[in-house]
């Protein structure tokens, strides 16, 4: 756990189409005490580190039921007080147990305060067992509201799946519900009807044989989020092949229905040259330990790690579309190349508070440019990301309110994206640009982070001075505009942006395809002299994300 971010937090707290995945920002008064709840350190949440988790849980189909328990083992950081268990209705908390004595407990919405002993000490681990049962919520339209997915495949039989990024996973487990806490490691134990098989995260540890059940355990190695910890549960098959990478063997496992399985094998070819990419240009795959899984689910997809859930029904595209509208999305299966993408964005790194979620979206839209790119070449690459910018809607800032569970504006995708793309052109070095995708990979390795690190790691190692283009991009609605006018055979420019003193450099070119660097800034107008035979023939490099605005001589500013 990031220890400096949670005291941030305790301060701010008191002061797919894929943009369906990120909620809308809300208006400031909207906020409850119930997303303070769920979006903040709180006192019963400050003192409390979660080393491991041990989640068993039945399921039964039959009446939409699950049951079940959660033995949290915890480190004590600071001065107990109580503690708060996060369980969303209609699902009820039935017992809560310490030391083989229970505990008193009282409920307010989706958090148990749990009466703790008094005695705990500092540093020391302890495990409390919360006990629960009932119907949870249904995910009526997954991945995007969240919940449980109860299902029928297409030969009838059940088909079982959760999905709850951004509702949270308490829709379904007891657990300390912030982003900012992930387990060391976790054991996740799922009891399914015959013939069910189910997939969890991580690695088969134990499959154990009831009557009319089977209990499957899955033992997964790394932190691990709890909004990725999943079931997974239908008549799968299995088939299974290795990758070399850069940490040596990794295993690549795929769990499908049967009916689908020669479907599967064809479409599933793509994980291979996706992981050469994504290992070259962000560096090894970060649970090596736990595998590679493609799970086949009844909704579209989600990342959960090492279980990547995927549901695009074995055709290239967004289900069957190309979102950038450039011809280089079909030629590739979004889902498993954006899914898998966040194992090293939003998996690996973890962001502290969702608000800060563009850091897991925005790298991973980028990242389907370098898989473009990879496959197709740099120019295709950079036509699948200007081929996006008309999905950018510029509404509201991509970050959101922070300690109180918002996530910002969906533009987190797109507009994320391209501002990585626009910053790849600052860099103008593309083995630096590179070396600091890897960086973050390795500086960050299994850690929770807030977006300030993300962004001062990259201004440290790319020696760029970007604080006014991360600032403009995530934290204004607009992007910047580049404004300039001719006269005399002079170039005259300047920025209009939000930001007091926007300095961002950028290319122009006088139609010859080639570009080069001049140093526009909002606070006055400069001038440059190109070799231009007609002014017509001015451009700015189309790689820039950003707006432009030719004016007259008569509309020129402090010139």
């Amino acid at each position: 756990m990031n220890k400096f971010f949670i005291a941030l937090l305790l301060v701010t707290s008191f002061l797919f189409i894929p943009n369906a995945k990120a909620q809308l920002l809300q208006e400031q008064d909207e906020f409850s005490k119930a997303d303070s709840l769920r979006g903040s350190i709180t006192a019963e949440r400050a003192w409390w580190d979660v080393t491991f988790y041990d989640l068993s849980v039945n399921i039964f189909p039959e009446d939409s039921t699950i049951s079940g328990y959660n033995h949290i083992t915890y480190r004590v950081t600071d001065s107990p007080k109580d503690m708060q268990i996060d369980l969303q209705p209609p699902l009820e908390v039935d017992q809560i147990r310490q030391d083989g004595n229970n505990l008193d407990f009282t409920r307010e919405g989706n958090a148990f305060f749990v009466d703790m002993p008094g005695e705990l000490k500092r540093d020391s681990l302890y495990t409390i067992s919360i006990y629960y049962q009932g119907k949870p919520k249904v995910a009526e339209n997954a991945p995007w509201d969240g919940g449980f997915v109860w299902a029928t495949d297409s030969l009838g039989n059940p088909w079982i799946a959760t999905a709850n990024q951004g509702l949270g996973a308490s829709v379904w487990w007891p657990t300390k519900d912030h982003q900012s806490d992930e387990p060391d490691s976790m054991d996740i134990s799922i009891t399914v009807p015959k013939p069910l098989v189910n997939v969890s995260n991580g690695r088969l540890k134990s499959k154990t044989v009831h009557e009319n059940s089977t209990t499957y355990t899955w033992h997964v190695s790394n932190p691990i989020n709890n909004y990725n910890v999943a079931v997974n549960a239908g008549n799968y098959v299995n088939f299974t092949e290795t990758y070399e990478g850069e940490y040596g063997t990794l295993d690549l496992s795929y769990w499908v229905l049967e009916q689908y399985l020669q479907k599967a094998q064809e479409q599933f070819k793509q994980v291979k040259p996706m992981m050469k990419c994504f290992e070259e240009w962000f560096g090894p795959y970060p649970f090596y330990e736990d595998s590679f899984k493609l799970v086949h689910t009844p909704h579209l997809g989600m990342e959960h790690q090492s279980a990547v859930a995927y549901g695009n029904a074995f055709r290239n595209g967004y289900r069957g579309t190309d979102l950038s509208g450039s011809g280089w999305g079909l030629k590739w299966d979004f889902i498993i190349i954006h899914e898998a993408a966040h194992e090293w964005w939003g998996n690996n790194i973890t962001t502290n508070d969702i608000a800060d979620m563009w850091v897991h979206e925005g790298f991973t839209s980028y990242a389907e440019n370098i898989y473009v790119e990879c496959r197709f070449g740099k120019e295709a690459g950079a036509e699948y990301a200007r081929g996006l910018r008309d999905r950018i809607k510029n509404e509201q800032p991509v970050t959101g309110t922070y300690g109180l569970n918002d996530e910002g504006s969906g533009d987190m995708y797109y507009k994320g994206n391209n501002m990585l793309h626009t910053l790849r052109q600052i860099v103008d070095n593309d083995s630096t640009w590179k070396n600091i995708l890897r960086g973050l990979q390795e500086t960050f390795r299994y850690e929770t982070v807030n977006a300030s690190e993300v962004e001062r790691y990259i201004i440290a190692q790319s020696g760029k001075d970007l604080d006014d283009v991360f600032d403009q991009y995530l934290h204004y609605a607009e992007i910047p505009v580049f404004q300039y006018y001719f006269k005399n055979d002079r170039l005259y420019y300047k920025w209009k942006a939000d930001v007091t003193h926007f300095d961002m450099p950028m290319k122009v070119g006088n139609g010859d395809g080639r570009f080069i660097f001049i140093y526009p800034t909002s606070t006055r107008w400069k001038s440059s002299d190109l070799d231009l035979d007609d002014s017509s023939d001015f451009q700015v490099d189309p790689n820039f994300y950003i707006q432009t605005e030719r004016l007259g001589v008569s509309n020129e500013q402090d010139s």
